[in-house]
């Protein structure tokens, strides 16, 4: 799914809870890999941030006025807060088979590998505004490093029985639409 579609989609949603968010309200900001970590965010800005890996949905956050530090920086040190994005994808080993991912290599190999989209807000829509477009951009790209680890293994279970669907469905589709038959078979996968 594509970010503006995202944003998009968060203005429904929030539509439906009784919140008027416009689309203009909403700035999306594309880098990809490699990416530079952004500035402080601006006056009057809040932000959902995401750290993708190719497709994958790495990390999705928030970060009010207050937390410069949590946008800017925190999640490519091994060592700059309790809970980083670092320090997971150590712990996950993301780089192997050709990189062995340390405190010391870890914020050059983010930076490089990961491409990275933040969605500012007026922060006054209110903290309660950016939790909603929190939880929602991660329903809609199921990071794999969010919440506890007991949640992330359910997650990713979750997630790969979706791919193996999808890669059966498309077989299937593929099958049914050859040999002259004339007919196709398609599905849609909702989470």
């Amino acid at each position: 799914m594509q970010h503006t579609e995202i944003a998009k989609r968060f203005v429904k949603a929030a539509d439906l809870a009784g919140i008027v968010v416009r689309e203009a309200d909403i700035e999306v900001q594309y880098q990809p890999a490699p990416h530079t970590p952004p500035s402080p965010l601006p006056k009057g800005k809040s932000a959902i941030y995401v750290f993708m890996l190719d497709d994958r949905c790495l990390k999705v956050g928030k970060a009010g006025p207050k937390s410069a530090a949590r946008f800017c920086s925190q999640h490519y040190g091994a060592n700059r807060a309790p809970s980083t994005l670092a320090n997971s994808v150590i712990k996950a080993n993301l780089g192997a088979p050709n990189t062995t991912l340390t405190a010391n290599n870890v914020s050059d190999w983010l930076r490089a590998n990961t491409s990275r989209v933040n969605f500012l807000l007026p922060s006054s829509h209110g903290p309660g505004v950016l939790a909603l477009f929190e939880v929602f951009v991660q329903c809609c790209l199921q990071p794999e490093f969010e919440g506890f680890a007991s949640q992330r293994v359910v997650a990713q279970q979750v997630a790969a029985a979706d791919r193996q669907t999808a890669t059966r469905l498309g077989t299937l589709r593929a099958s049914r639409s050859g040999g002259g038959v004339g007919r196709s078979m398609s599905f849609v996968i909702r989470r």
